[in-house]
């Protein structure tokens, strides 16, 4: 089954941990995922840039809308995510755990799977 970590974090962190503390951060979390990796479990991860650089695109009645961030109202971000392949939810949940950033963040765990399946 597929399970994607989602690393939520405090839209201001990174700011403020500082350039050295966040290239030590980046790191461990480089080192957890070829772990990953060398276990066979990773289909892929990546970080994301600061929402500074991100944008919002909307279509209502036929348009596009698009919202530049950083958008005022968040007050967290997705900052990165690992793709897991595993054989139980247990097991993806004992990966997070191990996660460096559930020091730091949240690691939200959610299963893949089509939007329509348990919509409520």
């Amino acid at each position: 089954m597929s399970y994607m970590l989602l690393i939520v974090e405090p839209t201001g962190q990174r700011r403020e941990r500082g350039v050295e503390a966040g290239k030590e951060a980046y790191e461990r979390m480089l080192q957890f995922g070829a772990g990953l990796q060398a276990r066979g479990v990773l289909e892929g991860s990546n970080s994301l840039a600061s929402t500074r650089e991100a944008v919002r695109l909307q279509v209502r009645d036929g348009r596009p809308q698009l919202i530049d961030g950083p958008f005022a109202e968040a007050k967290e971000m997705v900052g990165g995510y690992f793709l897991l392949n595993v054989a139980t939810r247990d097991e993806a949940l004992a990966i997070a755990a191990a996660c460096p950033a559930a020091e730091w963040c949240t690691v939200e765990v959610r299963q893949v799977g089509p939007c329509f399946e348990s919509a409520i």
